[in-house]
């Protein structure tokens, strides 16, 4: 298995309550490429929410046999957590996630 650093990008067209927004950052906690080595060496945030604009991106580490894998694992990640904090695909659309760090053993 190889460990990937998987970026979405989202927008956020739905109000993130700050309680939200802790539920959201709890889901993904498991995943926050700053607990692993290829995160820290990034200074990598699970979630980065862009200055006056409702755009987001959600960086997530995973496990995988593959890039299309990882890609689908990060994906599934990234919507259960949304929709844990009460957002939906309607409400927090995600863009295509993107392979941003790779690390074989």
């Amino acid at each position: 298995m190889t460990v990937y650093v998987v970026t979405i990008p989202g927008t956020l067209l739905g109000e993130l309550t700050a309680a939200g927004r802790t539920e959201l950052i709890r889901a993904l906690r498991p995943s926050d490429p700053r607990s692993t080595g290829l995160g820290a060496a990034e200074d990598l945030d699970i979630l980065s929410f862009y200055p006056d604009s409702p755009a987001f991106s959600l960086h997530l580490e995973v496990e995988a046999a593959d890039t299309a894998s990882a890609e689908d694992k990060a994906r599934t990640l990234a919507r259960a957590a949304l929709g844990s904090a009460g957002l939906t695909a309607d409400t927090a659309p995600l863009g295509d996630p993107v392979i941003t760090g790779i690390a074989r053993d």
